[in-house]
Formats: structure tokens, sequence, C-alpha cells
């Protein structure tokens, strides 16, 4: 089973996941309650996360995650809600409010 380990507010958790796990499904079940997510349907971006470790066993960014990413995908971000965990990762949160800002200053 997939070992998860999330950066979020200062904070390292580790977490044992079952294969093909949502990240976000299992905040809202509140096993991983330190995820940040809003909507869980690519949207929002709150769950957007940097892929520090893993990345080469995720599939690629749907078109979901490279609308609401744009050149952050390349960069390493992805949506939490749209990854299908298969294999040990490491993401971290801590970036994520400069992706909102970014995206709110595209609106204006």
């Amino acid at each position: 089973m997939p070992n998860v380990k999330l950066h979020v507010n200062g904070k390292v958790i580790e977490q044992v996941v079952k294969d093909n796990a949502n990240l976000v499904v299992l905040a809202g079940i509140k096993q991983l309650p330190e995820l940040k997510y809003g909507c869980g349907m690519g949207r929002c971006t709150k769950c957007a996360c940097k892929i520090i470790n893993g990345s080469e066993d995720l599939g690629e960014a749907n078109w979901k995650e490279k609308k609401m990413l744009g050149e952050k995908v390349d960069e390493g971000f992805r949506l939490a809600c749209q990854m299908i965990i298969t294999s040990d990762i490491e993401i971290s949160q801590e970036e994520t409010v400069a992706i909102k800002k970014r995206k709110e200053q595209q609106v204006k």
C-alpha cells in the first residue's frame, strides 16, 4: 500500500493509503484531514500541491489540471482531487496560496 507524505502548515504528515486512493476523498472522510481541498472536481485549485517525490508513477495531468494550473503543471504542481495514488508519493501544499492569487489575477 502506498505511503503519502504531506507537507502542510509547517508539518509533515505520513499516511499509508489503499492502492488507487484519491487523497481528497480520504480528506473528506477524515482519513487525511490535514489536506486542504475545496470542490473536489478540479475547479477551485484549493487542493493544488507540488509533487516532491513520486511523480513518475502518476498519470499525466488531465485537461482540468492543465486548464486550472497552466504552466504550474510543468513546475510539478497537480490537483490532489484529480490524482490516483498507486505508489509512494511526497507532496507539499505550502505554496498553494500563490496559485490561487495567480488565478484571481487572471480573472481581473
